[in-house]
Order: C-alpha cells, then structure tokens, then sequence
C-alpha cells in the first residue's frame, strides 16, 4: 500500500479521550438551563457537532439562550482541557509514527480554536501539528460539510484524494468523504458498521494505524 499524501486526524475521540468529560459540562451546563442529560445523553445528541449547531438544538429545548452562553461554555472546556485531556491509547505513538514516516498531518475539529489548542498543548501534539490546526471556526461550514478538510489538506500541500482522514464520528467520516478522502473510521465512540454505512474502513485500535496507512 502506497502511503497517502497527508494525514488528517479529528481530535476528540481519536487524539483526545475527553468525550466524556465534555459531555458531563455540556450535560451539567444543559440540566442548569432546564433540558435534564446526562453525559451519556449529550454525547448520543452532540456526538461530533459544532458548537454552532448544537445551539439551535439547545434553544429548540429551552428557548433561547442567554447573552455569550455559547463562549462562556467554550471558555469553560478550554479551561478544564488545559487542566486534563486524557490521550485516546496509542494516539500520540501514531501521529508520531506518521510525522517519522515523513509524511505531513495536520487536525481538524469541530472543537471551538481555544479547547483545541488547549487539548493539543495538553497532549503534546501542538509543535507537531504547528500551523495545521483547523477548528470549525477556521472554515465556512463545520462538520459534516468537506471545507475543513479541504482546508487541512491544503495546508499540507496535499490534494485531498491524497489525503487519508481519520474520524470516529458520523459528521467527520461525512465531512471527510466529502472532502474525498479515504476515511478510517475509529470504532471507539462510534459502532463500526455505523462508521462503515457512511463510507470509513473501520478499524478498532490506535495501534493498527500505521500498517493501515503503509507505514508500519
């Protein structure tokens, strides 16, 4: 198998384990606001949007939200990533083996930019991905449209048939086929054949990457 041009990786459930943690704020914050959820319940409603599209599902539950709620809620994630972003096993090793492979990567998130770089500093991954980080902030259109995608595979100087996307969510293997990507679906939040049906190769472990990108 001839390795792709780039690697572009989601971040939530693929570099950083903190779904859960995440969706316990989003639950709490919810339940303050008059919608009850547990972080089980928010991860099965938001599982992969952006902060942009959650609100009109939000305020369809408990009218419209108050003034900055959107950027108190995302101050408040960033904070607790800089405090703990737990690694998804084996992530860090395989974007590693991936830059020592010679081959580009850059992320892409529907995370808002300030929890992104706070996950990816926590991780130690923010010198690796340097310029190649793109939040739903950066593009147009989040997830599951191909924009942030695109724009990821541009910045590695990769055409994104070229590029292999690495998602574990339903919005992120749609936006990466989009793209026109080859999709690798991450069967760690998702079910594999959930992940399959929307046209990623779904593979269950982080250490499987590199002999499924042709470097291991």
């Amino acid at each position: 198998m001839r390795p792709p041009a780039a690697v572009l990786f989601d971040c939530d459930g693929v570099l950083a384990d903190s779904e859960m943690l995440v969706n316990a704020i989003v639950a709490d914050q919810l339940t303050t606001l008059g919608w009850p959820m547990t972080p089980s319940q928010s991860r099965e409603a938001f599982l992969g949007l952006s902060l942009p599209d959650m609100v009109p599902r939000i305020e369809a539950r408990v009218g419209p939200l108050p003034d900055g709620w959107a950027q108190e809620i995302s101050e408040l994630l960033a904070l607790e990533m800089t405090r703990n972003t737990p690694a998804v096993p084996g992530a860090v090793e395989a974007v590693r083996a991936v830059v020592a492979a010679g081959i580009p990567v850059a992320v892409a998130s529907n995370s808002a930019r300030p929890e992104l770089m706070a996950k990816l500093r926590s991780l130690g991954l923010a010198e690796t991905f340097g310029a190649r980080v793109f939040s739903f902030e950066d593009v147009p259109r989040p997830k599951p449209w191909p924009d942030i995608y695109i724009a990821a595979a541009a910045s590695c100087g990769a055409a994104p048939q070229d590029c292999v996307v690495i998602e574990d969510s339903v919005p992120g293997v749609r936006a990466g086929r989009a793209a026109g990507c080859r999709v690798l679906g991450f069967a760690h939040e998702t079910p594999a054949g959930v992940l399959a049906a929307h046209g990623a190769e779904p593979f269950g472990a982080m250490g499987e990457l590199a002999a499924l990108l042709g470097v291991g």
